[in-house]
């Protein structure tokens, strides 16, 4: 998905035709952390501040279904495989 600065908050542009530079993100909860971490929108999007992901993360968090939380048989299980 693509997404914007605007502001100084990411949007997201889901018909990718807002105007300004963007990035785009693999639409997952681990993609966005991980970018956050490294601070990858400032540089994608050559900001000169960390932008406010807020918005971002609740998009996320709405469109994207949570991981299934392994029950300790299945991560036994997996573990010996």
């Amino acid at each position: 998905m693509r997404v914007v600065a605007q502001n100084g908050r990411l949007v997201v542009d889901p018909t990718a035709t807002l105007p300004g530079r963007g990035a785009w993100l693999t639409p997952s909860i681990d993609a966005f952390e991980s970018a956050v971490k490294r601070r990858a929108f400032r540089r994608a999007l050559r900001l000169d501040s960390e932008p406010d992901v807020d918005e971002l993360r609740a998009y996320l968090t709405r469109i994207v279904p949570p991981r299934p939380i392994a029950t300790t048989e299945q991560a036994e299980r997996h573990m010996d495989n």
